[in-house]
């Protein structure tokens, strides 16, 4: 069985957030790891709340931090893409791979520097002059689709 494309939200501090990234999750088929501790009460119950109908669909994997999820991918030999609007690498002028894991920060803090170093490659969304960032379930939105688009991945 081919392995297939995750995105992973390192220590995610609003559920709302969450919710809208589950409910892509569900809709594009891209497993979602999240790293804790997250910023508000963890429950599958609250998680499906904000995911709407869409969350029982999600196929969520927990970590208890980042040591065990990077244990995890790197077992799997898993490049790890650092979405980060301090990046210096363009999303349009990534080649993405079809099983790649996409890792968003926090919302207020991002990653710790060591994270930051642990990646493959750092990418940032480039937007008109003025702005510096999104709202994390939008970013991994555009970047999710961009890493399918490149990899032909779409669901039928």
């Amino acid at each position: 069985m081919a392995r297939v494309m995750r995105t992973a939200l390192y220590q995610p501090e609003i559920a709302g957030n969450v919710g809208a990234i589950l409910r892509l999750a569900a809709c594009f088929a891209v497993p979602v790891d999240i790293i804790m501790p997250t910023g508000f009460a963890f429950s599958d119950a609250r998680l499906k709340r904000a995911a709407m109908d869409y969350g029982a669909s999600a196929d969520v994997t927990r970590h208890a931090n980042f040591a065990a999820f990077d244990a995890e991918r790197r077992a799997q030999g898993r490049r790890l893409l650092l979405m980060s609007a301090h990046a210096s690498e363009r999303l349009p002028d990534v080649a993405f791979h079809a099983d790649d894991v996409l890792l968003m920060g926090s919302e207020s803090a991002g990653v710790p520097e060591t994270v930051r170093d642990m990646a493959d490659i750092r990418i940032r969304i480039p937007m008109a002059a003025g702005f510096r960032s999104l709202n994390i379930a939008v970013s991994t939105g555009i970047a999710v689709a961009e890493a399918l688009r490149q990899t032909g991945k779409f669901p039928q």
